[in-house]
């Protein structure tokens, strides 16, 4: 492949990401439409008054019904398969909202999807498949049965098969919920509080507990409206502020202020067909991303255990990285995002970053060390004390996060007894490249902690890498792998990416020679080799870390993989022009979700650090 058609992928790639930025020069993101929201949400406002939102149930109605697969089910995006969850859930709200003669074939073929693939469509079957999916996380467990039997689909008795809520145990201080051991994650808390009450009221609960929950429900109701952001919509995200909605109709809650704004908040969302996305925006995401790639495969790039001389990264190559005309805006608004204050939802101290500029956003271990990388690639100018200041409490905040095994959960420390809670590879990896780049201009007191810190990082990641060398992420997957729904090229790319900076390239061994071993035959890469198609997102995740790699110690396996990995990149973009986003993503509760800025970041930091490397790929070749 020439070398002028590298750059000029990489130079449109930049142009359309470039492009992307809103009015205010960041970055928002598209996430992709939801049937899983859609089904939730016109439930919720069908709940509340079928009459007054008619238009939009009837449109979120006829939204399903187009965007039903051919199976008969319906998947978490409009390029996902077939699930058992939002199949349900889909079944259920056509079944309750839809009209006599538009529902009657949708509903027909989605009862012979459940029937398939539970056993038949018995109340009891339904639910024991449901429990079965999740396993003791009720997070979601719960709230899809609870909107089976809101729309009757579980029976004249539907409430029955909706399992107990301990919602009473939201009144004890949120700082004992790691040791409650609480049946949902620290993000539910909402959900908690309104299905349990729901259920209490709705008879199902039993008596024995009567009183005190009566007299807890003030204190609750009062609890649950504190919560509720200024948007209205928890974690920005219509599913569950959906749930919360109409689990407080049917505790005969129906003018209840979360309700009000809850429903004001579906009606701000809803997309222009009547459906509703996982979340508003992944903003502060999205323009961290940007940033990163944006400012990559240059010596800015360069820290602590990176070459950082022109003649080993760039060889005298203009990738044009040097800033782009929004930059200083883009700095302003990141400082503007970090919170200062303890958020009210997870009851975390200030320091932290969320995904979004939205008041649903709750602060976590992702978008921290995204935005505490970005800030440190951005020129602060007359900014840097300011800055520096930014960035002492934001690595404070991951110190103070740190599980006792010396990973990184998402929100809450200590909660790790169910999935989304738990310390996980991806985001310990990330946080261990911000402290890395940070270390030398903390406080010294902080540097001893974050040289603890990162020691404890990588002892974690090295108990929990596999035997085949890779490491499986938290939030990202692929759909492909029937086994484990896992991505083990996210995750082992993050990690392998992050040892590499950190210095760490001999525990980075095994990452490399996974990535490498598991490089599909036309040059990509999905999730496991030729046994995954190839996507924009792995592949230029994988080349990411190879490069970075390469450009330490570069060897000719290294550049024969990257040689194939860029043809690849360069042809399946159409020379950096189109760029289709997979549903690699994970949101809450396993909900997949594809964004379209997903492949234009990734491949414009893979190109950038291609196009510094052509000379030890071969410039004949690359």
């Amino acid at each position: 492949m020439a070398l002028d058609s590298l750059q000029t992928t990489l130079l449109n790639a930049r142009a359309s990401l470039l492009s992307e930025r809103n009015s205010q020069g960041h970055w928002e993101g598209e996430l992709s439409t939801s049937a899983l929201s859609t089904a939730t949400a016109l439930v919720a406002l069908g709940s509340v008054d079928e009459s007054l939102y008619e238009r939009e149930v009837r449109m979120a109605v006829a939204w399903l019904i187009e965007n039903q697969n051919e199976d008969g089910g319906w998947g978490d995006t409009t390029k996902s398969f077939s699930n058992i969850s939002t199949t349900l859930l889909c079944w259920s709200a056509v079944s309750r909202f839809g009209g006599a003669d538009e529902k009657s074939e949708t509903v027909a073929r989605a009862s012979h999807w459940i029937s398939d693939y539970v056993g038949a469509l018995s109340p009891a079957l339904i639910t024991e498949t449901v429990k079965a999916r999740y396993g003791q996380d009720r997070t979601f467990s719960v709230p899809i049965l609870m909107l089976c039997a809101i729309c009757g689909t579980l029976g004249e008795h539907g409430w029955k098969w909706v399992m107990p809520m301990p919602f009473q145990l939201a009144a004890f201080p949120r700082k004992w919920f790691a040791v409650m051991r609480l049946p949902v994650v620290s993000y539910a808390l909402p959900a908690l509080i309104a299905i349990g009450h729901a259920r209490w009221k709705q008879g199902a609960g039993g008596t024995r507990f009567r009183t005190r929950e009566h007299h807890l429900w003030p204190r609750l109701s009062a609890l649950l409206q504190e919560i509720q952001p200024a948007s209205g919509g928890f974690l920005e995200a219509a599913p569950l502020t959906s749930f919360v909605s109409m689990a407080l109709v049917s505790a005969g809650e129906k003018d209840h202020p979360v309700v009000k704004k809850g429903v004001e908040f579906l009606l701000a969302t809803v997309r222009e067909d009547g459906s509703w996305p996982i979340d508003t925006n992944l903003a502060t995401w999205a323009t961290t991303l940007a940033v990163k790639s944006l400012k990559s495969g240059s010596v800015e790039e360069t820290q602590e255990g990176i070459p950082g001389d022109s003649t080993q990264l760039g060889h005298g190559v203009s990738t044009g990285v040097a800033g782009f005309d929004t930059e200083g805006a883009v700095l302003d608004w990141l400082l503007g995002q970090q919170y200062r204050e303890v958020h009210p939802f997870t009851n975390t101290p200030p320091g932290g970053w969320a995904w979004t500029d939205l008041t649903g956003g709750v602060p976590d271990a992702d978008d921290t060390p995204g935005a505490l990388i970005a800030l440190d690639l951005m020129e602060g100018g007359d900014r840097a004390d300011e800055i520096l200041k930014a960035a002492e409490s934001g690595n404070e905040w991951l110190l103070n996060l740190q599980n006792e095994d010396g990973g990184i959960p998402t929100f809450c420390k200590g909660w790790g007894a169910l999935p989304f809670d738990r310390s996980s590879p991806d985001l310990t990896a990330h946080t261990l490249r911000a402290w890395h780049r940070w270390r030398g201009r903390m406080p010294e007191a902080l540097q001893g902690r974050i040289d603890e810190g990162i020691q404890k990082g990588l002892r974690y990641l090295a108990r929990v890498q596999h035997g085949d060398g890779s490491w499986m992420p938290l939030w990202f997957g692929n759909q492909h792998r029937d086994a484990d729904e896992g991505n083990p090229t996210y995750g082992t790319a993050m990690v392998t990416r992050a040892l590499i900076e950190i210095g760490e390239t001999a525990f980075a061994a095994g990452g490399v020679t996974w990535l490498r071993e598991n490089q599909n035959s036309d040059g990509g890469w999905g999730s496991l080799q030729d046994e995954t198609p190839s996507t924009i997102e792995e592949t230029s995740l994988a080349i990411t870390a190879l490069a970075i790699l390469s450009e330490c110690e570069p060897s000719a396996e290294l550049a024969a993989a990257l040689e194939r990995g860029a043809a690849w990149l360069v042809s399946e973009t159409r020379v950096g022009t189109r760029f289709d986003s997979s549903p690699i993503g994970f949101y809450f509760a396993k909900l997949w979700y594809f964004e379209k800025i997903y492949p234009l970041v990734w491949s414009v930091e893979a190109l950038s650090h291609l196009a510094g490397l052509r000379d030890a790929i071969g410039p004949d070749d690359l």
